[in-house]
């Protein structure tokens, strides 16, 4: 059965791991999810990202993040363009996310980066997802 939003399905595996307190989430590999998975790794909202070639596509594996309260790092997670409706920005209109504490993950000409990072860059492009 083909798949027609791979990120909504990344994200939502993401978000459904979290609300059940697993510690990792598996999902098909692809190379936008492999960069959205180490954006956030780097941003501090899971801990750690592998990949194993597994059927025919590869796994992602990802590691979650949680304190000492078993509260997660990710506080909510947002599909903002998707295949029926994309939205695309200018340089000077890139989303700033809960006043800076979150981030836009964006896909532009220079690769998929977060929302500081394109500013930095001066490019736009189409806003993937928010996370907070």
């Amino acid at each position: 059965m083909s798949m027609t939003d791979p990120v909504a399905d990344f994200l939502t595996r993401i978000r459904n791991a979290i609300g059940a307190h697993k510690n990792s989430v598996d999902c098909p590999r692809s190379r936008l999810k492999e960069r959205m998975a180490e954006i956030l790794r780097k941003e501090g909202y899971i801990a750690a990202v592998s990949t194993r070639d597994e059927h025919y596509q590869g796994v992602i594996s990802m590691t979650l993040r949680y304190d000492n309260n078993n509260v997660n790092a990710i506080s909510g997670l947002r599909r903002i363009s998707r295949p029926g409706q994309r939205k695309y920005v200018p340089a000077k209109e890139v989303p700033i996310v809960r006043n800076g504490l979150g981030i836009a993950i964006i896909s532009t000409s220079r690769g998929v980066v977060t929302d500081r990072e394109a500013r930095k860059l001066g490019v736009g492009g189409e806003v993937l997802c928010e996370v907070w």
